[in-house]
């Protein structure tokens, strides 16, 4: 499922302008990262549903500016610092309050709150999550679900597919059993090899309330994404019925067994693209996939597949691969479920800010593509979940594109908009322990993203 208390249900948008990368800088208090984000083509806010071109015409690596000064700010830009300074004050969000903007222009942080602070960030670990996943396994990887048969038993051998359904375990059954009638046997026994992914099933700062129904002890295989304690023998159970409908004998209950190399491969089942699965996983903040996504990505590293293996892989990608500081940044899981998880907002801008550089658009463009929309519905900004809908956020319906994050205790909202003056700009705010009603907060929070876009002056 996804975020807790408020984000369960489950357009391309591509930034125009120059762009450029530049070199890692210590992030600290009093000390502001300077973020390139040189997106000099304005763009009109119908880009959230349809395609533009980035224009590289800035030297990568170049050096960076600290915080912008207010004599260097626009009349916009100062109206919008203005603004925010006031508005992150709203008594709704508290006195735990963390938040940084970046400039596509200045290539500078234009307002900063506490941003190098490091707070519990919720579902927002995602955008550090599918940004491994992505630059790990590339976007066209594929995961496999597996059927072999060996001394009287077919087995299902789990390949981390969060997305596995039903249907597609009929078709493996249907393949199965052609063999298997082929070969002139009518009955069979079933087991589950799930071992793929070893134990702790369960995170590091993961309350007990959260699974099996916002987040599943994490195995290798499930099916329609089922909220149960033991999806492997869950989906070797609709497997067997399966079998059962297409006219073979199941004899027994379904088991957990390791395949053995001797076994005879008789059906497998591809999902769709890694860049769709994480397009979806962000749509919906879907915990389930993410934590598979950490596991498959730390196996793709040659790391052990768990979540010290995901988180270290994590960590690599982001500060060796792509320069981003990993000052006080900590994480547990690959959801943002784990209540120990820590990130500052200047760092959670940095990671969307790779979304704006062209080199890295075939590989991260999944992730801006999915985050969601607000009033978009279907996302977990959309209208059912009661987003940029009242008085002061309602104007920045369609120009808000941001990852959101919901835990008892911590709500987070991180993406990019196009501001008033016509450039783009990477934001984030974090607030922890606020006591204010969650959906006040939320509506707060939404005010300083439409303080952003610019159209709630």
């Amino acid at each position: 499922m996804n975020d807790i208390t408020a984000e369960t249900p489950a357009s391309s948008f591509i930034p125009g302008g120059r762009r450029r990368h530049r070199k890692a800088k210590q992030s600290g208090t009093g000390v502001r990262r300077a973020l390139v984000l040189a997106l000099a083509v304005p763009v009109t806010s119908a880009a959230l549903a349809g395609p533009s071109a980035f224009a590289a015409d800035k030297g990568i690596g170049a050096t960076a500016k600290d915080t912008a000064s207010s004599q260097d700010l626009d009349a916009d830009d100062q109206q919008m610092v203005t603004n925010l300074e006031t508005r992150v004050l709203d008594q709704r969000l508290g006195t735990n309050v963390s938040g940084v903007v970046l400039d596509s222009e200045s290539d500078a942080t234009l307002w900063d709150h506490n941003g190098a602070t490091a707070l519990m960030p919720a579902s927002n670990v995602k955008l550090a999550t599918s940004t491994a996943a992505l630059t790990v396994l590339g976007p066209d990887h594929r995961f496999t679900t597996k059927v072999v048969y060996g001394n009287g038993t077919l087995t299902l051998i789990g390949g981390a597919d969060r997305t596995l359904t039903t249907a597609d375990l009929a078709e493996l059954a249907k393949d199965a059993v052609a063999g298997l009638k082929a070969a002139g046997l009518t009955s069979v026994k079933v087991a589950v090899d799930d071992s793929l992914f070893p134990e702790p099933t369960l995170a590091n700062g993961w309350n007990t309330g959260y699974y099996p129904d916002s987040v599943a002890p994490v195995r290798a295989l499930v099916v329609d994404g089922h909220g149960v304690d033991d999806t492997s023998l869950d989906a070797g159970q609709v497997f067997a019925q399966q079998l059962t409908a297409a006219g073979v004998t199941v004899d027994g209950t379904v088991a957990r067994a390791t395949a053995s190399l001797t076994d005879v491969p008789v059906a497998r089942h591809q999902s769709a693209p890694l860049s769709a699965i994480v397009h979806t996983m962000l749509k919906t903040s879907d915990n389930n996939i993410a934590e598979t996504l950490l596991r498959m990505t730390a196996l793709g590293a040659g790391r052990p597949a768990t979540f010290e293996g995901g988180t270290e892989v994590v960590r690599n990608v982001l500060s060796k691969k792509y320069g981003v500081s990993l000052t006080n940044f900590e994480i547990y899981d690959g959801s943002g479920l784990s209540r120990a998880d820590r990130i500052p907002a200047a760092t959670l801008a940095e990671i969307l800010e790779l979304l704006t550089n062209p080199r890295y658009d075939y590989t991260l463009g999944a992730i801006r593509d999915g985050l969601p929309v607000a009033g978009e519905a279907g996302g977990t900004l959309g209208p059912e979940w009661g987003r940029f809908d009242d008085a002061n956020s309602k104007c920045a319906v369609g120009k808000v594109r941001a990852k959101t994050g919901t835990l008892t205790g911590a709500i987070a909202l991180s993406g990019l908009t196009q501001g008033k003056d016509g450039k783009w700009k990477v934001f984030s705010f974090i607030e922890n322990g606020s006591t204010a009603n969650p959906a006040d907060i939320k509506d707060a929070m939404d005010g300083l993203a439409a303080t952003v876009n610019g159209c709630w002056a």
